[in-house]
């Protein structure tokens, strides 16, 4: 079953943000597997991320990879995030 992540990350740059995103990507395995949509805003102080995942354990897998590097990287620890069931999503034609 799909899932929502979404979290608020007060304290983290969006030039942290990217230099971790820069660190995963350069990962010889894909951290990013099972991740169908990924969305990062820069917000007062913080960003905000919501991820789609395709399941809880893709998700996990994830959370499994970036913990680590984010806590190496110095970043701010954020709340845990909050995981919400999808009913249902779709991606546009032409995306």
């Amino acid at each position: 079953m799909a899932i929502l992540m979404q979290i608020e990350l007060p304290g983290v740059t969006t030039e942290q943000y990217d230099a971790l995103n820069s660190r995963l990507q350069a990962l010889p395995s894909n951290p990013f597997g099972g991740c169908l949509a990924h969305v990062c805003v820069p917000m007062g102080g913080g960003v905000k991320i919501s991820d789609l995942w395709e399941s809880e354990q893709a998700m996990q897998k994830f959370m499994e990879v970036v913990t680590p590097l984010a806590q190496e990287a110095g970043l701010p620890q954020g709340p845990e995030p909050k995981v919400s069931q999808v009913h249902n999503y779709f991606v546009p034609s032409g995306a």
